[in-house]
């Protein structure tokens, strides 16, 4: 799949099609995480500033519009469907990182939502958990607006400073780019995974809506 991913960046990156390609795959993924949205931006960054396409400028926007737009359709399907609909929900993975997302909610909604856009899995557990647990959504949007320009940013940065430094072989920079983005997000991963399990094991559940 990575592969296929890479061979397509890499035919679209002269073209409009790169464009398409970034907003569709970075709205996918904010509710199905197989579609990899950091190795694409980063890719396409680290392009763009080799090569001089794509536009930069252009990633950021539709990468953040991607992320808004996904992550506010999470909450959604959160809202109407609730956490136990589907199988997946159920499984002792999902379970746990529901009940961290649901105590972050109770605690800290503004700082688990702008980080959770971060991680994978954090961001739509948080997001789900936000719609089933009736979280106020005039508050959901402007926090999700910052976490989708600001992750935007984020990975947009990781790709330009790999592609700035691999200028003169820009396919190189793009695969140092991603190297760089899964090492980072798979870092994140393992730690809000440990703290959702030592967190699981310490606290007891509480349920509350908004």
């Amino acid at each position: 799949m990575f592969e296929a991913l890479n061979d397509a960046i890499l035919s679209a990156a002269g073209s409009a099609w790169i464009y398409l390609l970034i907003v569709g795959i970075v709205f996918f993924d904010a509710f199905f995480p197989p579609f990899p949205s950091e190795t694409v931006v980063v890719a396409a960054a680290a392009l763009g500033v080799a090569t001089g396409q794509p536009n930069v400028w252009f990633v950021i926007l539709l990468a953040a519009s991607g992320a808004i737009g996904g992550d506010n359709l999470t909450f959604w399907f959160g809202r109407k469907l609730g956490l136990t609909r589907f199988g997946w929900m159920r499984g002792a993975r999902s379970v746990r990182a529901f009940d961290w997302a649901r105590r972050g909610l109770d605690k800290r909604a503004g700082v688990l939502i702008i980080t959770g856009r971060y991680i994978p899995v954090g961001r739509i557990a948080v997001n789900l958990t936000a719609g089933a647990t009736g979280f106020s959504y005039r508050r959901f949007v402007p926090l999700s607006i910052i976490a989708g320009v600001s992750w935007s940013l984020y990975s947009v940065g990781v790709g330009v400073l790999a592609g700035a430094w691999f200028r003169e072989t820009p396919l190189l920079g793009a695969a140092v780019a991603v190297v760089l983005a899964v090492v980072v997000g798979l870092l994140i991963d393992r730690i809000t995974s440990a703290r959702a399990t030592e967190t699981a094991t310490t606290t007891p559940l509480s349920v509350t809506c908004r």
